[in-house]
């Protein structure tokens, strides 16, 4: 069994805003989306690909994402073409996924791994086959999108109980087929940071391996909460400690250790 990779966090950059991906690394993002989808108006997309493109042939340009528009738009193929001559670029997010041959047409074309986001009713239907798609490297979800399109109120319990199933058929999927663990949705309401503590909170304990998030200021709460807690720490470097002995079944502060539990401490301690 593969080793639980630690959590990344992700942050949205838009199209036209290059000037904030070095801020974004500067508070802590693991990675840094650039977003050419729902953050630019029509008008702007031509020029976006300009820009990036300068950013590309910039002596410090650092590696980041690209969330292109979805296999269905008119300008799905223009952003296919433009990804084989954008090097800093290392991967694609993929909006409204519904196909694995969009999946892998993408990857095939630009020879970069795949973020493949669900939003819509058919891309859920098709989540066994998109799962399997060559180049794709995570699953991920859109809750707005979802929610518009499947009636759905966003935020109440109703809502929660559809997403939790969704989240559940996303890491078997993930797990299934060998793929980084799903990254989980965007939470909205970014002056909420209650809100953000639970949801944060909530996709670390379910074994997701990241959140994308929409403002600069979740980025430094979410770092912070996927730290391990001072006595889940020590509790693990004493399991670790007399791991080493070789022994398979042993005590630590009154509770039993066997190979589980120590996976479960490699795994806080990032030992994986």
């Amino acid at each position: 069994m593969q080793p639980q990779p630690a959590p990344k966090i992700f942050l949205f950059v838009p199209g036209n805003r290059l000037d904030l991906i070095p801020n974004a690394f500067g508070i802590g993002a693991d990675e840094v989306a650039v977003d050419w989808e729902d953050a630019l108006a029509e008008a702007e997309k031509d020029q976006a690909m300009l820009d990036l493109a300068a950013y590309c042939g910039s002596g410090d340009a650092r590696e980041i994402w690209l969330r292109v528009n979805s296999a269905d738009s008119s300008r799905f193929a223009r952003d296919c073409r433009a990804l084989t001559e954008l090097p800093a670029v290392k991967g694609v997010i993929l909006p409204k996924a519904e196909r694995p041959a969009d999946i892998t047409e993408l990857h095939l074309g630009c020879g970069k791994s795949v973020i493949a986001l669900i939003e819509t009713a058919k891309g859920i239907l098709n989540l066994p086959q998109i799962a399997f798609a060559q180049g794709l490297h995570a699953l991920s979800y859109g809750c707005l999108d979802l929610s518009n399109e499947l009636g759905l109120n966003f935020g109440t319990p109703a809502a929660d109980t559809f997403f939790n199933r969704l989240r559940t058929d996303l890491l078997l999927h993930s797990r299934l087929n060998g793929l980084f663990p799903p990254i989980e949705t965007v939470f909205p309401n970014f002056s909420d940071d209650e809100g953000l503590r639970r949801h944060t909170v909530f996709w670390r304990d379910m074994g997701f391996g990241g959140m994308l998030c929409i403002h600069p200021k979740q980025v430094a709460l979410a770092k912070i909460l996927l730290q391990p807690a001072p006595e889940d720490a020590a509790f693990a470097e004493k399991v670790l400690a007399q791991a080493e002995h070789g022994r398979g079944v042993f005590q630590v502060d009154g509770k039993m250790v066997d190979a589980p539990v120590i996976a479960r401490a490699k795994k806080l301690l990032g030992r994986g």
